[in-house]
């Protein structure tokens, strides 16, 4: 009787420990899934980098790669005036608007575009472009642009070393702003106002 209560007390600590260890796996397993993946490279010339705010309702989120200047002559220099330009590194950098916007005169609807520049000396083009998922520009094709907006290009007094984005909130108008090296520019936007 003593040897039959001691193995089914044996066996039940063991059921037990074995059922808590699966539990633990599990809830670890669970809770990876929910982990944001590692975006940072420590190596890399031009890390990744979010910039995202509110414009009323409207969520802004943008994705790029953030390049430094490390020294060089950036416009004119290594991005060249007239060209289109990822306004990043790496793949395109993307803005994601949650709702209806409207950028000008142009209505932008919810979505994910590709964001490209086309940098002049005193003026800037700011294109949104329908083909987000692409390397740089190497596929970019005027033809799926939904934007060009012209904007001026505001010199700004000290070194902006990294790429930034950066997005104005706002009640109803804000802005997305790119400020890099010696120069910003301007993106402004509306948002639009649900009919009741």
């Amino acid at each position: 009787m003593k040897r039959t209560t001691l193995t089914f007390l044996i066996i039940s600590i063991m059921a037990i420990v074995s059922c808590k260890k699966s539990a633990e796996t599990q809830n670890t397993e669970n809770h990876a899934e929910h982990q944001q993946p590692e975006t940072s490279t420590p190596n890399t010339k031009s890390p990744p980098a979010t910039a995202m705010g509110n414009i009323g309702e409207t969520h802004v989120h943008i994705s790029y790669h953030s390049p430094r200047v490390r020294g060089r002559n950036i416009f004119g220099g290594l991005v060249a005036y007239g060209e289109v330009w990822v306004t990043g590194a790496h793949k395109a950098t993307t803005v994601d608007f949650s709702t209806n916007v409207r950028i000008g005169d142009s209505l932008i609807e919810s979505g994910k575009y590709a964001l490209f520049t086309i940098p002049g000396q005193e003026q800037w083009t700011i294109l949104l472009n329908k083909n987000y998922d692409q390397h740089l520009a190497d596929e970019y094709d005027p033809e799926l642009d939904v934007l060009r907006y012209v904007t001026q290009a505001e010199t700004i007094t000290h070194t902006q070393e990294e790429l930034l984005y950066q997005v104005q909130e706002g009640v109803h108008e804000g802005s997305i702003i790119i400020s890099w090296a010696n120069v910003k520019v301007s993106l402004p936007i509306q948002t639009i106002a649900k009919e009741q």
